[in-house]
């Protein structure tokens, strides 16, 4: 029997990305990159707040988010000398989709998982573009 429902306003993708990122503060891998970055509950907060607006804005196509995660994600491998590799965004969007699993499915859940999908996938690749070259 179907118990769960798709991802269908703003209460939603919060539920979303609350339960996410409660998952990666304790996450073994990830959660010392984004509790370095994201160092009090106040920032967690603010952070929570904006990353709901965004993925509200690429779910529904309401334009509220205001950012840069492209310079956030080059900006946080730099603060973590450029150790961030493929391996901790394979983390991250196995864990998105987990969790989208865990509490919702239908058509915006899988656009969920597949809009996490090519994201990570470019914001990797420019951050391996950035990162500093280096000479043997």
């Amino acid at each position: 029997m179907n118990s769960k429902k798709d991802i269908q306003n703003r209460e939603d993708v919060n539920l979303l990305v609350n339960t996410f990122y409660s998952a990666i503060r304790k996450h073994e891998i990830l959660g010392p990159i984004f509790n370095k970055r994201l160092t009090s509950n106040e920032i967690w907060d603010a952070h929570l707040i904006k990353l709901t607006d965004f993925w509200e804005t690429n779910l529904f196509g309401v334009i509220k988010f205001k950012g840069n995660p492209m310079k956030a994600h080059q900006e946080t491998d730099k603060s973590m000398k450029y150790s961030i590799t493929q391996d901790h965004f394979y983390q991250w969007l196995m864990l998105w989709n987990s969790t989208i699993d865990s509490l919702f499915e239908g058509k915006r859940a899988n656009l969920a998982k597949g809009k996490a999908r090519r994201m990570s996938t470019h914001l990797y690749m420019n951050m391996w573009k950035h990162k500093p070259k280096t000479t043997e």
